[in-house]
């Protein structure tokens, strides 16, 4: 799943989420044990007075540089310092990235975003979705991050690509559905590429952590509490937030709510199943065009999508990265931009430009930028991010929030039949999504925090985005958590299409403005209809 710096449509940035709420299966693919460790447990700077150096810092903000990316004017950029590992705070350090518009007029503290993935650049973002959000800056300094791994918060990286346990052979090794040994073999293998790759940023990766940072930006802004709006993955952070740090919560929105709960299997197939339609909807649209690469039959530009995938995974094309374009990287590139039906004009002349000319460049503008290797706790710059830091960071952060992990002998015993299941759900994007359901394999247990503590938070009243018609975080994910999360979680039903509210609806947009801005919360069971998008 790669990502890009150039994309300039909202709605389809902050769609992540799909491959962002990965728990591994604990009745399919087995089960550890859930045992708390210390990485789970809230850390306050009055439990742990090593911490107490991060917190009052003074953040210098400067104009952002813009590298030829097209950065605003009126963006600017500055860091705060964390602890690498909490647990040692008079270690080693990172250096987290920040971005902030300045508000227009008597600022009443900050509003911090995070736009999901996890993996995704607030840096970035920000800059190239401004528009969006220039209403909270009425009453707040509007300000995001690169979490840790991620960006220019040295962001982790896999190195040369990430292996598909699949269907790909070892380097001597030719798997076959009645050996799966070989994926095993694979899957260790790639564990082992992002651990050397990756740094000393790798073990601590992880939203528990991101969480805790996000509370030291929270001091460093100068606010009392934290006033937030996440997307998405982002919504999975603003839980964890509220329930590390209930006292210190202030108005919260979480837009395209996450599962705090469901295994990753149901996940990923409700997931697959959800890009299969939206891409079957994207080529009834295209077909309806002359300029259609696939034609303008719907039913054949179907079957013409699943032939072009299989053929780029039996023969990948050259591209001017070095590294080839095969039919998992078309898979990833389509789940980036099938969320939003902004992107698809951009997404159909990409596609006639690779069938026609053998071009991947249109694609790959859904690719993150970069190429070289990690930092090693200071900012990166914007061209040393590595090229595959969001589906590193993706993997990473995804496995770090879980503490089971599938066993050797289920992966052996129920691969043919994950195969099948998934290639029943999406020929095109079924093998894409099983791979990410297996990558956890070989990685350290993570935390059990999230699935066992993340529930009935004491905080003020929350708003919570439920899309019905959202491909990648199903309505009643909004539900389950609001009721995880007990009293304090209020829905608003939005009743549209497309993942996530905020960038789609106008409805929705000023209703999570008036709460941010005023403290005006929708009532429960409030909802919005169809409505025309807001301003951009």
């Amino acid at each position: 799943m790669l990502f890009t710096h150039h994309r300039c449509a909202f709605a389809g940035t902050v769609t992540l989420a799909l491959v962002g709420v990965a728990l591994p299966p604990q009745a399919l693919l087995g089960a550890g044990s859930a045992t708390a460790g210390a990485a789970g447990q809230p850390v306050t700077a009055a439990e742990r007075p090593g911490l107490s150096r991060f917190y009052d810092q003074k953040i210098d903000w400067a104009k952002c540089e813009d590298a030829g990316m097209g950065v605003p004017e009126d963006l600017q950029c500055g860091k705060v310092t964390v602890p690498l590992d909490y647990a040692k705070p008079d270690a080693a350090t990172l250096d987290i990235a920040l971005a902030r518009f300045r508000a227009t007029g008597d600022s009443r503290g900050s509003v911090l975003l995070n736009f999901g993935g996890p993996g995704v650049s607030g840096v970035s973002e920000l800059a190239a979705g401004s528009d969006y959000f220039m209403g909270l800056t009425d009453g707040y300094d509007v300000v995001t991050f690169d979490p840790r791994g991620v960006g220019r918060s040295s962001p982790v990286s896999c190195g040369d690509g990430v292996a598909d346990p699949t269907d790909s052979p070892a380097e001597d090794t030719e798997p076959d559905s009645d050996d799966p040994q070989a994926a095993l073999k694979l899957i260790r293998k790639s564990a082992d590429a992002c651990a050397k790759h990756s740094g000393p940023v790798l073990p601590h990766i992880g939203t528990v952590n991101v969480s805790r940072d996000l509370d030291i930006m929270r001091d460093a802004l100068g606010d009392k509490k934290l006033n937030y709006l996440g997307f998405s993955y982002g919504t999975r952070l603003g839980a964890v937030y509220a329930a590390q740090f209930p006292d210190k919560t202030g108005r919260l929105v979480l837009d395209g709510v996450d599962t705090l709960t469901e295994p990753l299997d149901e996940q990923a197939l409700a997931g697959t199943e959800g890009l299969q339609t939206a891409l079957e909807d994207f080529l009834t649209w295209c077909t309806d065009d002359i300029s259609c690469a696939f034609g303008q039959d719907p039913r054949t530009a179907r079957e013409d999508m699943v032939d072009l995938v299989r053929s780029l995974d039996e023969d990948p094309l050259p591209t001017e990265f070095g590294e080839p374009f095969s039919g998992q990287d078309l898979a990833g590139a389509l789940g980036q931009a099938l969320y939003s039906k902004e992107l698809w004009p951009a997404l159909s002349q990409a596609l006639r430009s690779l069938v026609e000319d053998g071009d991947t460049r249109g694609l790959m503008r859904f690719s993150a930028g970069g190429i070289a290797a990690p930092g090693n706790g200071g900012l990166v710059d914007e061209a040393d991010i590595p090229l595959d830091n969001l589906p590193a960071a993706l993997m990473a952060i995804n496995c770090a929030d879980d503490p089971d992990r599938p066993t050797a002998a289920r992966i052996t015993r129920n691969l043919d039949r994950l195969r099948t299941e998934y290639e029943e759900a999406s020929p095109v994007f079924g093998r894409y999504r099983l791979t990410q359901v297996l990558m956890c394999y070989g990685r350290p247990k993570g935390t059990d925090y999230i699935r066992e503590d993340v529930r009935d938070v004491d905080t003020p009243k929350m708003l919570l985005v439920g899309t019905r018609g959202d491909p990648a975080t199903p309505y009643r994910w909004t539900v389950e958590t609001a009721k995880r999360l007990g009293p304090s979680a209020v829905v608003l039903d939005n009743k549209g299409e497309g993942h996530t509210g905020y960038g789609s609806s106008k409805c929705v947009h000023e209703k999570v403005d008036d709460f941010l801005l005023y403290g005006r919360l929708a009532d429960a069971g409030s909802s919005c209809g169809a409505q025309e998008r807001p301003p951009s």
